[in-house]
């Protein structure tokens, strides 16, 4: 880290190794010889593989090394990504400000995670990342380098150097001799994992613009999604989906099949403003098909397992939880805390959801539960033994009290 000098110069610490979040695009290219230069270290380029695709892995080990970087990590991580950060998501319900799916929110500790553990195989003193001081990312992967290993140093460019933009970096990168990435930069700013692709930047940083059809990756539009509608059924087993039309797959193939079909009809699409955790409010369109459908079946699911107090507690403390994982705070107990508690209450969500896809749009068709507290011989209109109409009189007469005394009090009786 950096700090100013009594005559304004800018001192740097003597770092051994450092553990860089690499995506081989120019910020992080640049960032290998600024470390060497500035750092002394030797650089190690890590990579997590979240299912952002083939296409963004190719070539990384030769532009990490063409950069500068002593080597390249490259963890799959993308079973550990579903199982262990987006379930328990799921299963707590947790959306950011109404609509967002918190599909970055979640994946940047689990990135960061690896990173702590290849700085510990590799003998690193330090991390390092590219993120700007002006979004949430710089926070996720910050907050869980000091949960994991707080005596890590934690080196972020963006906050020291003088670069302030793309020409200054293809600048700097010519001038060390660093390859410059020749692929044709997105007019987007994108993030893609296995849960969602979300895109901000250009006309849509008016929130009066509507997006462009052509920018959508994961889903087709709705208009030209297939004129026949497509049942799909979500098995679920503790809160945790586990299998799609009876076929039970792992974590992340089940969420690939879901993306495949989604995105088909058109589901999944969200634009939104939202808060960021620095203070600014962001305008991002997000693309979850798979995601959507996991979200709408275990809601669907809980309104048969569930007691009216369970779930509104749930819902509540879904709000928090939301507001822990954008914020980056993972790794907080009280995070951990509210886990147990959704585990706990959704030990009993155990069924399936048959749901309908047509153009953009999901309808449940079909709910089942072994542990269903929906009772048809309660429910129904016939009579039945069990619930004696004449007993509501009492119920509402006690329930309705205070409503009554106030009225009384109201008219001097």
């Amino acid at each position: 880290m950096a700090s100013i000098s009594v005559d304004g110069n800018v001192q740097r610490k003597k770092l051994n190794r450092v553990v860089l979040a690499y995506s081989g695009g120019l910020d992080t290219s640049v960032i290998v010889p600024w470390l060497r230069e500035n750092y002394g270290c030797e650089v190690v380029c890590f990579t997590a593989d979240v299912g952002q695709g083939v296409q963004e892995l190719e070539g990384l080990e030769q532009k990490a090394k063409a950069s500068g970087a002593c080597q390249l990590v490259v963890k799959d991580l993308q079973e550990e990504f579903v199982k262990d950060f987006i379930f328990p998501c799921l299963r707590a319900g947790a959306i950011y400000e109404r609509k967002y799916l918190l599909g970055t929110s979640m994946a940047r500790p689990v990135i960061a995670k690896a990173m702590v553990d290849v700085a510990k195989e590799v003998g690193a003193d330090a991390v390092a990342h590219g993120c700007t001081g002006k979004g949430n990312d710089q926070v996720r992967f910050e907050l869980t380098f000091f949960a994991l290993n707080p005596e890590l140093t934690v080196v972020v460019p963006w906050r020291e150097w003088e670069i302030t933009g793309r020409e200054d970096a293809i600048e700097y990168a010519k001038k060390h001799n660093v390859p410059v990435p020749v692929t044709k930069k997105s007019i987007y700013s994108r993030d893609r994992n296995l849960w969602h692709l979300s895109h901000e930047g250009d006309i849509l940083e008016d929130p009066a613009n509507e997006p462009k059809e052509d920018m959508y990756m994961m889903s087709v539009d709705p208009k030209d999604a297939p004129d026949e509608p497509e049942y799909v059924k979500i098995g679920i087993v503790e809160g945790l989906p586990v299998s799609v039309n009876g076929k039970e797959l792992s974590p992340a193939s089940l969420l690939t099949l879901l993306n495949e079909i989604g995105g088909k009809h058109g589901i999944g699409r969200v634009d939104m403003v939202e808060n960021r955790l620095v203070g600014m409010k962001s305008r991002g369109v997000y693309e979850t098909p798979g995601g959507t459908i996991l979200f709408t079946a275990a809601q669907e699911l809980e309104s048969l397992t569930l007691d009216r107090e369970t779930i509104q507690t749930k819902d509540f403390l879904a709000l928090k939880y939301a507001e822990l994982v954008y914020a980056g705070r993972w790794f907080d107990p009280l995070r951990n805390s509210i886990d147990a508690f959704m585990k706990e209450v959704t030990k009993t969500t155990t069924g399936s959801v048959t749901l309908k896809l047509y153009k953009g749009s999901i309808t449940v068709t079909g709910r089942e539960s072994p542990n269903s507290l929906y009772r048809q011989d309660i429910s129904s209109f016939e009579s039945g033994s069990i619930y004696n109409q004449a007993d509501a009189t009492g119920f509402i007469r006690l329930y309705g009290l205070p409503m009554r005394v106030r009225a009384m009090l109201e008219k001097g009786l």
